[in-house]
């Protein structure tokens, strides 16, 4: 009995495995925007705010 759900287990992981495989090429066609640094510290902005240092 553990080595049917053991089997059903790996056979449903190798389905959706597949199925990643198709949808990956779609994936890469998303371009993002690169990421902003601060000037005076090189610190990553993560959104509007100013930076916390205070000069930039």
């Amino acid at each position: 009995m553990m080595i049917k759900a053991v089997t059903i287990f790996l056979v449903g992981m190798a389905i959706l495995a597949m199925f990643g495989k198709l949808r990956l090429p779609y994936i890469g066609r998303v371009s993002l925007k690169k990421p902003v640094k601060c000037k005076s510290c090189g610190r990553y902005l993560l959104s509007s705010d100013p930076c916390s240092c205070g000069k930039g």
